[in-house]
Formats: C-alpha cells, sequence, structure tokens
C-alpha cells in the first residue's frame, strides 16, 4: 500500500533527502537507484536488498507490476512532483527512486574463482568518470562478460549516475575491488586469464586478436592511460585510427574492444 508524503521534511523519507550531496558523501552500505527501466533491473536482481521507494504519485499506475512483485514489507513512499522535488533537492523528472543495500564485495580471488572455464572480464584503473565507469558496465552486460574488476582509484559503480548511464548493467554484472592495479593483474594472471591492454601504443591489433578461453580486458583513463609498468605485464593491444587521433572515449572503446572478443570468441578456430 503506498504511504503518501505531503512534508518534505517527513523524516520517514531521511534516506531521500538532498540525493547529489549524499552521492558525493558516501552512503554506508546503500545506494539510490533512479529511473523505471533502472528499477525493473534492480527488482529482478538477488545481490541486492531495496529498501524503500520514493515514487511520484503519477508513476504509480505504470509501476503496477513491480510493486505487485515487492515483499509488502518494503515500504512505498508517494508524492506529488513539487515534494518529490523538494525532498531530493532538484527536479527529478523520471519520478522513481530507490534506496538499497549493497552487500560486501569479494575478495578478487574469489570472485574469480567463481568463473567459468571460457570467461571475459573487464578490468578498470583509474576511472574516475561516472558517465564513462556506467557506459563500460552497460557494454560489458551487452557483450557478455562476467564480471569487472576495479582498482582502488575507480569510482563507484553504484553511484545514481553510474548506474543510470548502464542502464542497469552495474546491478547485472559482478564486479569487486583489488587492492592495485599491480594486484588485479597478478590476481588475473594466476586464474589464467590471458591480460590484454588496451594503449594507443599497443604492439597487436585489436581486429587480429583471437581471445584465449580466459581472457580480461584492461582500460585506462582518458588521457594517461594505463601506467607504462601495468603495458609490461601484458598483452598491449590497439585500435588503429585516422585523422590524427590516436584514441577513442575510454566507454566507447570497451564497446568496441568487448564486441570483437565475444565474436571472435564464438567462431570455430581455422
Amino acid at each position: 500500500m503506498p504511504i503518501p508524503v505531503s512534508d518534505p521534511d517527513d523524516p520517514r523519507i531521511e534516506a531521500y533527502r538532498a540525493v547529489r550531496e549524499r552521492d558525493l558523501a558516501g552512503r554506508e552500505h546503500r545506494f539510490v537507484a533512479e529511473g523505471e527501466v533502472v528499477l525493473r533491473v534492480l527488482s529482478k536482481q538477488f545481490r541486492f536488498r531495496i529498501e524503500s521507494l520514493l515514487l511520484a504519485e503519477s508513476r504509480l499506475e505504470s509501476l503496477r507490476d513491480i510493486l505487485d512483485g515487492l515483499s509488502p514489507e518494503i515500504p512505498v513512499y508517494t508524492a506529488n512532483r513539487t515534494v518529490m522535488d523538494a525532498i531530493v533537492g532538484f527536479p527529478i523528472h523520471r519520478g522513481i527512486l530507490a534506496v538499497a543495500h549493497r552487500a560486501p564485495l569479494p575478495p578478487v580471488e574469489e570472485l574469480l574463482a567463481r568463473m567459468p572455464e571460457n570467461a571475459l572480464v573487464v578490468g578498470l584503473v583509474s576511472l574516475a568518470n561516472h558517465d564513462n565507469v556506467g557506459g563500460i558496465f552497460r557494454n560489458a552486460a551487452a557483450f557478455g562478460a562476467e564480471a569487472v574488476l576495479l582498482d582502488r582509484e575507480t569510482c563507484d559503480p553504484l553511484y545514481r549516475k553510474a548506474i543510470r548511464v548502464s542502464v542497469g548493467g552495474a546491478l547485472v554484472v559482478p564486479y569487486t575491488r583489488a587492492a592495485s592495479a599491480d594486484a588485479m593483474v597478478k590476481a588475473l594472471q594466476a586464474a589464467s586469464f590471458d591480460v590484454m591492454a588496451l594503449s594507443p601504443s599497443g604492439k597487436e591489433i585489436l581486429s587480429q586478436v583471437r581471445p584465449s578461453r580466459r581472457t580480461a580486458l584492461l582500460l585506462g583513463a582518458e588521457g594517461p592511460g594505463l601506467p607504462p609498468a601495468l603495458l609490461a605485464q601484458t598483452r598491449t593491444v590497439s585500435i588503429p585510427m585516422s585523422g590524427g587521433f590516436d584514441s577513442l572515449n575510454v566507454a566507447t572503446t570497451s564497446g568496441i574492444a568487448l564486441h570483437h572478443l565475444a565474436s571472435a570468441a564464438a567462431r570455430p578456430a581455422l
């Protein structure tokens, strides 16, 4: 049963107050999901527990199928647009927010031990842009990556904007953090992954690469790219370009590379 909220200062909806500021400050094992597409994905995931919803009154009917499938213990708060905007601190055009609980991340070695014999994994190094991280998770989900590994400098994929850009992919693809990029590579190699690092100076051309049964694709931040010490430990791969350009947006690059690796893995060897 929806719970109407008419006062922006209602203590029951404290978790939704000043959303942007809380995005930056962190939420103590919780995250906020925004929008219908993301909510539909979240409602089907067992890794996360929905704690509550805050919906614009006008969105109730279109979400009826989701609401009917939720536990009756999950509070569903509703408000008109004016009140909802006052609660979150800005115009919330989608009119749909959810607060969910995240479990502790597993060690890298534990996550890799769950991988099948044939597996494609993505590794992110020092990616601080939420749009890029969200876009990469979207591509990872679309092209069947089994997991994404992050170093300590890469931003949170469960940041509200990253989830939204990923169209829920950040909720679907398992991920965890490594203590460092070097530790990430060592863990991948110990788990028999062929580690490929994308770089404008890569020695191999992506279109000519044939992936191994277990392949990991490393991506670095735009501008600095991957550290030379990391490139020295891996196979380096490049995407040839024309017009004086040497690189693409990292999310775009991930889509091209993942499509090639997934497609090549599906083709029988000659």
